[in-house]
C-alpha cells in the first residue's frame, strides 16, 4: 500500500492507494474519526453500485457503523442542483446529523456531487472520498466540490476537504476502456504541468496502464496524487498556483458544456484542451516539443487530440466567457512553457483562443 498526506494543518488528511481496502474500509474509517454513532451515507451511481456498494456496506454495518446509500445515475447530469436536493432529503429521511458523514462511492461526479452534498448539509458535515475511476485520482484530491449549471461547468460549489481518500485499485479493474484512458488524461496532467520524468513515463508505460497492469498503475496513481497533494497542500482555495491544474480545463470545460456532458468524457475534453493549450504555449514562445510531446503522449494513451467538425466554436467561446476563470472581459490560461512547467498566463487575447479552438478542428490524429 501506498500512503500519501495533503499537508493542511490540522485538516490534513491521508490518501491511501492499495488493493483490496474496501474491504478493510472500517479500520481506516475508525482510525480517522468517523462516528459510528451518527448514521453514514453513501452516495454511489448506477454503474458502481452492482460492483462495489454491497462490499462497502456489508463492510461497514459488520463494524458496527450505521449506513444507508442512495445511487443516482451514472454521468455528469447527475451533477445538478434537483440532484443535490434528492441527496439532501435522503440525508434528512436517514437522520444524519452534525457527527454524521457521507461518503463518495465512484467517479468524479459522484465524489464533485457527494463532497458538494457533504459541504452543505448543516453547513458542513464530514465526507470520505471512495474513488472507483482513474479519473477521480485527481478529482477526490483538494476539496472542491461542485454541481453544474447548464451554461457552466462546476460553478455552483465549494471548498470542502474529505477526512480521508481511499484508493483500492481493484475497483479499477472493471472499468470500461474509454473510463480508463479518460482517466489517464489528468495523470498525463500531472507531469505535464510539475514533472518532465512522469510525464516520460506516463508515455513509456502507456501500454500497460491502459491494460491496467496493478504496479504501473499504482505507481502512476501515487505520482498522479502526489502532484495534487503538493498543489494543494500550497494553495488550497486557489489563489494562485493551485491554478496550474487547470491545463487544458479552459476549452475542455467548454467542450462537455456545448456538447452537452455527454458526447465527450472528462479526460477526453480536457485532453483535446491541453492540446489547445499546448498550440496557445507556441504561441508564447514555448519550444516545439511542448506540443509534439503533449500531442504524443495523450495519443498513446488512447485519447482524442482533435475537436469535431460538427461541434460549434461560437458556443464553444461563448461557453468559455463563463468559465470561472473568465473575469472583467480577458481569458486566463495555464500555458506550457516547457514538459513539466506552465505559467498562469492572464489577459490572453481572445482572437488567438478561437484561432487555436478552429485549428483544434483540423488537427490530425497520431
Amino acid at each position: 500500500m501506498r500512503e500519501l498526506t495533503v499537508e493542511l494543518g490540522d485538516r490534513s488528511y491521508p490518501i491511501y492507494i492499495g488493493e483490496g481496502l474496501l474491504k478493510e474500509a472500517s479500520s481506516y474509517f475508525v482510525k480517522h474519526g468517523i462516528s459510528k454513532k451518527s448514521p453514514l451515507l453513501i452516495i454511489t451511481d448506477s454503474h458502481v453500485a452492482d460492483y462495489h456498494l454491497h462490499t462497502l456496506e456489508s463492510e461497514l454495518r459488520g463494524a458496527g457503523f450505521q449506513t444507508s446509500s442512495i445511487v443516482v445515475p451514472a454521468g455528469e447530469s447527475s451533477k445538478s442542483l434537483s440532484m443535490l436536493e434528492s441527496l439532501v432529503t435522503k440525508a434528512l429521511e436517514e437522520g444524519l446529523d452534525r457527527k454524521s458523514a457521507i461518503v463518495a462511492l465512484g467517479g468524479g461526479v459522484v465524489g464533485d456531487l457527494a463532497g458538494f452534498a457533504a459541504a452543505s448539509y448543516m453547513r458542513g458535515i464530514k465526507f470520505v472520498q471512495v474513488p472507483t475511476t482513474i479519473l477521480a485520482h485527481d478529482s477526490s484530491v483538494g476539496g472542491k466540490v461542485a454541481v453544474n449549471h447548464p451554461l457552466a461547468k462546476n460553478i455552483i460549489g465549494a471548498f470542502h476537504q474529505p477526512e480521508l481518500v481511499l484508493y483500492d485499485l481493484h475497483t479499477l479493474q472493471t472499468l470500461p476502456p474509454r473510463d480508463v484512458s479518460g482517466g489517464l488524461a489528468e495523470m498525463v496532467k500531472h507531469g505535464l504541468i510539475w514533472d518532465q520524468q512522469f510525464a516520460a513515463w506516463c508515455e513509456e508505460n502507456a501500454e500497460k496502464l491502459l491494460a491496467l497492469d496493478p504496479e504501473a498503475l499504482g505507481y502512476g496513481l501515487y505520482k498522479g496524487c502526489s502532484v495534487k497533494a503538493a498543489v494543494v497542500s500550497r494553495d488550497e482555495r486557489e489563489n494562485d498556483l493551485r491554478a496550474i491544474l487547470n491545463l487544458g480545463h479552459t476549452i475542455g470545460h467548454a467542450i462537455e458544456a456545448v456538447a452537452g456532458y455527454g458526447e465527450f468524457t472528462h479526460g477526453e475534453a480536457i485532453s483535446i484542451g491541453m492540446i489547445g493549450s499546448a498550440k496557445l504555449g507556441l504561441r508564447y514562445g514555448a519550444p516545439e516539443e511542448v506540443y509534439t510531446v503533449t500531442k504524443r503522449v495523450l495519443a498513446k494513451c488512447g485519447l482524442p487530440v482533435r475537436l469535431p467538425e460538427h461541434i460549434d466554436v461560437d458556443k464553444i467561446m461563448e461557453a468559455m466567457m463563463h468559465d470561472k476563470k473568465f473575469a472583467e472581459g480577458t481569458m486566463v490560461f495555464v500555458v506550457p512553457t516547457a514538459i513539466g512547467v506552465v505559467e498562469i498566463k492572464p489577459n490572453v487575447p481572445v482572437e488567438w483562443v478561437r484561432e487555436i479552438v478552429e485549428q483544434l478542428k483540423q488537427e490530425a490524429e497520431l
